[in-house]
């Protein structure tokens, strides 16, 4: 063989290397493969829990979505600098002992900043805003109310590098009906928009209305924001395929329905669409559940061998966190692997809202929070200041 062809060999099978290496990068997930059954364990995770025992300022909430403010959201992301924490209903004010001082205040919305993505103690810092004499403040109130009396409560959100990193929110319309903990109405939700680089107080934001609520007789009703997963290169997704997928809970049976959009067109709703069971539409009204038993707040992770794993409470509100695992962003999904039984349940405190949150776990975890609140939960806090914070636990892969 002489020399020219010798080298025209070789840059031919560099070039299959390289084709076939693509190739096999850009693979996807076989949805219709059957699911693998995966093995893990559970152990609670105190040093994130012990992080939400607090004294003084915030002492309790729900919510704690967490959105990497780099935009990158992956399983032992060690670039992680800083993590938004966003929370609903809030209590602010003073504790001695476990009980909180008179004078605490609710608010319906906060936020708390991780700095890395461990949980020492010096690594948060918790955010509300205040009036001109000191006293707490909602940061995020409905512009749109309705005509109503409503407030917001914080859906997931997520950094979007295709639009000049806007920091998307979702936020739904709440309408309170009565006085009991579960007297209240979601009947609108809107996404709120802040500029790269946004931090406390958010002076400057956006509202965009929605067409996002959905009323689906054979489904149920709610709102889209329950989770987000953002599959694409640029965040970090192992197998990505350039989509935003948001999800929602809807109905009694607690359906899960998901819409996708890419993420330039994340303001434009006619690019959404929506998965009818079968393929994606751009009709809202032929959405289809994928599953059921989630719960209002709830998390869907791309995991390293292809599949995904929704993490959420066994119907929404119960004494087990919940996973299943699926073959592609909507599934299929498999049954409901009961991976921890909360302790608090025992003790009294409703537990609800399971989600995991990738960004903040190790590589090979899968760090998990849930919420506890109580029937009476206006009274009781009064008397315990810890019955309504968040709970973590982490999931080690076998």
């Amino acid at each position: 063989m002489n020399g020219t062809n010798h080298h025209s060999t070789m840059r031919f099978y560099l070039l299959l290397t390289t084709v076939l290496f693509v190739a096999a990068c850009s693979i996807k997930p076989d949805a219709s493969a059957p699911i693998k059954e995966l093995q893990y364990t559970v152990e609670a995770a105190p040093e994130w829990t012990q992080l939400f025992h607090r004294q003084s300022g915030w002492f309790g909430a729900d919510g704690v979505f967490s959105i990497p403010l780099s935009g990158v959201d992956k399983v032992g992301n060690v670039g992680n600098r800083e993590t938004l924490l966003l929370f609903s209903d809030t209590y602010i004010g003073e504790v001695e002992g476990n009980k909180p001082k008179p004078g605490n205040k609710m608010v319906n919305n906060t936020v708390a900043i991780v700095k890395g993505n461990s949980a020492h103690p010096d690594s948060i810092q918790f955010f509300y805003k205040k009036d001109s004499e000191g006293a707490p403040q909602t940061y995020f109130v409905p512009a749109n109310n309705n005509g109503k009396q409503e407030h917001f409560w914080l859906g997931d959100g997520f950094v979007n590098k295709a639009l000049h990193n806007t920091l998307y929110l979702f936020a739904y319309h709440i309408q309170i009906t009565g006085e009991g903990v579960f007297d209240f109405i979601e009947p609108d939700v809107s996404i709120i928009a802040l500029p790269a680089g946004s931090r406390p107080p958010f002076s400057v934001q956006r509202q965009i209305k929605t067409p996002l609520h959905i009323n689906i007789p054979s489904l149920g009703e709610g709102n889209f924001g329950a989770g987000i997963l953002v599959n694409t290169k640029w965040a970090g997704a192992p197998h990505p395929d350039g989509f935003v997928y948001v999800y929602a809970c809807i109905g009694k049976d607690k359906n899960l329905v998901a819409a996708r959009v890419k993420p330039k067109y994340f303001e434009d709703f006619k690019h959404w669409a929506y998965w009818n069971g079968k393929e994606w539409t751009a009709d809202i009204t032929q959405l289809r559940g994928i599953t059921n038993s989630v719960s209002n707040e709830l998390s869907v992770t791309p995991l390293e061998n292809g599949q995904y794993a929704l993490v959420f409470q066994v119907l929404g509100l119960s004494d087990k966190v919940g996973m299943r695992i699926g073959n592609s962003p909507v599934g299929p999904f498999g049954e409901i692997q009961e991976i921890w039984r909360t302790p608090e349940w025992d003790e009294g405190l409703f537990c609800y809202n399971a989600k995991a949150h990738p960004n903040l776990s190790k590589p090979g975890e899968l760090l998990i929070s849930y919420n506890t609140i109580t029937p009476d939960f206006w009274k009781d806090i009064q008397q315990n200041a810890y019955i309504y914070h968040p709970r973590f636990i982490r999931l080690k892969w076998h």
